[in-house]
């Protein structure tokens, strides 16, 4: 069990504007213009943006109407999620390949726990090499945050950006977060720091001496974790990066069949029940793989690749575009399967490539009742 007295060198590593450094890199004459990442149509949403165009109150999942509004003259481009996730990849091996102990919790960003080395080398200075490190390895900038917990060096990571660097020393921490206002607390949105707000709760040092019953009475039993993180209280531990290859189900039928129209239903059903496990654990994936195998127990598959995505839509196309160019043999089936494979890091915000607001606000609305009361409750009507 972690204590709160522990002395952790806890390191948040957040790669900025990860989207848009990408295509700057591969394009010289976007440095140090409005870039913006994501649809430009009417229903296109903003994935990501540079710090230029954030300048006129561009951000993250705003609808892309009204960052043309905010700012006509940026730069607007679709985006390139293979190029991305390569670029992902290559700083994970960076890091992994120096760090002790490495959680990579999105495809931009890092937790390293490297308690210890400040008895061999000081946690500053090597934080700071490996900073320095990267950004020679890979060309993009990087920030990071050090403190004793998880929480308050994700904090500190935002306040030290744009390509900057921050420590919390120990014992510092309410001292840091006091100021701040409530909503720069990881796990408090928009609609938790208007609650806060309605009751005059505006900045961090208000929200850490509030009683945590009431708290509590206002948020449920995320009252006592919001009152926690105001105090700079953060006992989650770094957990290290393993890579998840595929995810894959398959049925075996009690009777052999040649129905075709159930066999197509019974993918799309199985391809929903997949995607919501990869937004569920934030993954993407890359491929997409059928599985047959007839009554002679003959097997059969077939696969193909595509932009990485969480997309239900999507992969309900490839799945039903594999299984008619696979089921050709008008044979008994005893089992089918499908497996997604080529997985990354990922979630909605990436998903904004290839999915408008209006979709991914449904995904999200149907997850959130699959989470709460079993994946079977709801899900799709299929002809």
């Amino acid at each position: 069990m972690i204590n709160d007295n522990e002395q952790r060198s806890i390191v948040h590593m957040d790669l900025d504007s990860f989207f848009v450094s990408v295509e700057v890199g591969r394009r010289s004459e976007l440095k140090g213009k409005p870039v913006i990442i994501g649809g430009f149509g009417d229903r296109g949403v903003v994935a990501s943006c540079s710090y230029e165009a954030r300048k006129f109150g561009v951000h993250s999942a705003m609808p892309g109407k009204m960052a043309r509004i905010l700012c006509p003259h940026a730069i607007w481009i679709k985006g390139d999620m293979e190029e991305y996730s390569r670029h992902s990849k290559i700083i994970r091996e960076i890091i992994s390949d120096k760090a002790p102990v490495v959680e990579q919790s999105s495809i931009d960003e890092f937790y390293l726990d490297i308690s210890g080395m400040d008895k061999f080398f000081g946690c500053m200075k090597w934080t700071t090499e490996l900073r320095q490190h990267v950004i020679a390895k890979s060309g993009l900038p990087i920030s990071f945050g050090l403190s004793k917990n998880k929480m308050v060096s994700k904090v500190a990571t935002g306040e030290s950006k744009p390509n900057g660097q921050l420590q919390i020393p120990f014992g510092t921490e309410k001292h840091f977060l006091s100021p701040l206002g409530v909503e720069k607390i990881p796990m408090i949105g928009r609609k938790t720091a208007e609650q806060l707000q309605q009751v005059g709760v505006v900045d961090v040092k208000t929200l850490s001496v509030m009683p945590v019953k009431i708290l509590e009475s206002m948020f449920g039993k995320n009252g006592p974790v919001l009152w926690q993180r105001a105090n700079g209280i953060d006992y989650t531990p770094v957990e290290p990066y393993s890579e998840r290859k595929s995810i894959s189900t398959e049925t075996t039928f009690e009777t052999d069949t040649i129905d075709v129209k159930m066999l197509r239903t019974k993918m799309l059903k199985m391809v929903e029940e997949l995607g919501f496990s990869l937004r569920k654990e934030n993954f993407l994936t890359g491929c997409l793989t059928v599985k047959l195998r007839y009554s002679n127990f003959d097997t059969q598959t077939k696969q193909c690749s595509f932009l990485y995505t969480s997309s239900d839509e999507l992969l309900m196309d490839k799945v039903t575009d594999l299984f008619d160019k696979l089921y050709n043999k008008r044979m008994l089936v005893r089992l089918i399967g499908v497996r997604l494979s080529d997985l990354v890091r990922g979630n909605y915000q990436i998903s904004l490539f290839d999915d408008p607001k209006r979709t991914i606000n449904l995904y999200q609305a149907m997850d959130k009742i699959r989470a709460k009361h079993g994946q079977h409750i709801l899900g799709r009507a299929f002809d």
